[in-house]
């Protein structure tokens, strides 16, 4: 039995179907149609009803993806323990955030890819929370503040930010001195986010309120700069607006307390070398760049 065809019949089964499988696992859609007819046949049963609206799992087929998922994983496994030391192979699909990824984290996967030759990274560049598991990914690079949930975090660097605003908007509206103050203006915001600050020890929690909204930092930086409001801004992104002066940091008093980077992956006892290998590239960029999220070498 080939462990692609199990591999990238467990694909059909948690992608829902041939197209959204064969984009995970980067072939065509007759490949992975080839796979599991040979699958099904050296079985003799049928593992996935087809449908206008992509694949089901038949009865047969429910049983048999999770020992297809095991075997994959134990087969992986194996082949990372007799490679040569360091070498890594097969495929690495993680998800970037939009707003940082192809400043800060790119050249990370890049030199990865360029140290392990036969290592496939595919890797999705958004701004949304992506379902690792439903969406097939080994891993995510997160950026904020993190919430509660199943997955497995580790930190690998602090991201720091500042609330700033455009020269017109202080001028019409003032800036805020005391995290209090913030609930009389306009913010631009994420979602619905609380803003924390700092007074030495001590932290200050507000709940700001603003008409703009947009899930992408640059975005927001762009809305500052019309003078929309004040925002909560990582330092990679407004950087250059501040040192142009479109941008002002208000309320330096109350520092918001950083936030951190962190590669996510899916719960399980041990996370895979290709996860681990990444995360240590990450630390060994924040390591070099101490005060700041690294950005590519120029």
């Amino acid at each position: 039995m080939d462990i692609e065809d199990l591999t990238t019949f467990v694909e059909v089964a948690d992608a829902g179907g041939v197209s959204a499988a064969a984009r995970r696992l980067g072939v065509s859609k007759s490949i992975v149609s080839r796979r599991l007819f040979r699958l099904e046949a050296e079985l003799g049963i049928q593992l996935l009803a087809r449908t206008t609206r992509g694949a089901a799992l038949t009865e047969a087929g429910i049983t048999f993806r999770d020992h297809a998922a095991r075997v994959s994983a134990e087969i992986d496994a194996a082949r990372e323990t007799i490679l040569p030391a360091g070498d890594l192979r097969g495929r690495l699909r993680v998800a970037v955030p939009l707003s940082f990824g192809p400043t800060h984290f790119a050249h990370v996967l890049a030199d990865m890819a360029r140290r392990h030759p036969q290592l496939h990274i595919h890797t999705s560049y958004s701004d949304r929370f992506v379902d690792l598991i439903g969406e097939g990914f080994d891993c995510a690079i997160r950026v904020g503040y993190l919430q509660d949930s199943n997955l497995i975090a580790r930190r690998v660097g602090p991201i720091y930010g500042k609330l700033v605003a455009s020269p017109d908007y202080i001028k019409a509206h003032g800036a805020p001195e005391t995290p209090d103050e913030i609930v009389a203006h306009q913010a631009l915001m994420q979602g619905t986010e609380t803003w924390q600050f700092m007074d030495g020890d001590k932290i200050f929690t507000v709940r700001p309120q603003g008409r703009f909204k947009a899930d992408n930092a640059v975005a927001l930086a762009a809305a500052a700069v019309a003078g929309l409001g004040i925002a909560w801004i990582p330092d990679g992104v407004t950087h250059e607006y501040v040192a142009s002066g479109a941008l002002v940091p208000v309320m330096t008093r109350y520092p918001p307390p950083p936030a951190g980077v962190y590669v996510i992956r899916p719960p399980g006892q041990h996370p895979s070398r290709k996860v681990r290998i990444l995360t240590e590239l990450l630390l060994e960029c924040f390591e070099d760049y101490p005060h700041r999220a690294p950005a590519a070498p120029v």
